[in-house]
């Protein structure tokens, strides 16, 4: 099983969001007639821990692991971290493009609980991405089918973006399913 950590906005933060995202340039096809991959709506969520292939029989520590980061998250805070999407830019060039929304607010509280989480999969001697924790949501891989100017152009536009506030009250572990049709399944979630 492909698995990941995360935390999902709230829909109103999602629409919002989507009329920012329905705006960029690189929602529209390339002047190849190339559509971008743009994230699906209902799949934005801000990737606390990847943990890549996990085998079956590993799911049980997984949950048990994640269960324990959030309790201990919850027992530190007293209450849930209150974010907003805002701004945002792109990491990579040419065909590794990705455009992506930043996280605004009680941030530090994120770098706390992903620290919280990936600490404990390491005790428990769980796969996990060791690359730095960096709070943001990813809403397109334009890669090399546009031009660099719209690339710009859209981190200009998202630059200005100030989403609506919200509570991040909910920890969740998520099975990525690849292939023609990607998807999402959620297979357990925890109260922050």
């Amino acid at each position: 099983m492909r698995l990941f950590a995360a935390i999902y906005p709230p829909p109103a933060a999602v629409t919002d969001l989507a009329a920012r995202v329905a705006a960029l340039r690189v929602g529209r096809a390339s002047a190849a007639g190339v559509p971008v991959r743009l994230a699906d709506p209902a799949h934005l969520h801000l990737t606390l821990a990847f943990l890549g292939e996990v085998p079956d029989d590993g799911l049980v520590d997984v949950e048990s692991t994640l269960g324990l980061a959030a309790e201990s998250f919850r027992a530190g805070r007293g209450s849930s971290p209150r974010l907003r999407l805002g701004g945002g830019g792109s990491f990579g060039q040419g065909r590794s493009t990705v455009l992506w929304v930043d996280v605004r607010g009680e941030t530090e509280a994120l770098d706390t609980l992903a620290r919280l989480i990936r600490d404990g999969l390491r005790r428990a001697g769980l796969p996990h991405d060791e690359k730095p924790f960096r709070a943001h949501l990813t809403i397109a891989r334009p890669g090399d089918r546009v031009d660099p100017a719209d690339v710009h152009a859209d981190r200009e536009t998202l630059h200005e973006y100030a989403g609506p506030e919200w509570p991040a009250d909910e920890l969740v572990l998520v099975r990525s399913h690849l292939g023609p049709s990607p998807h999402h399944t959620r297979l357990a979630a925890w109260p922050l």
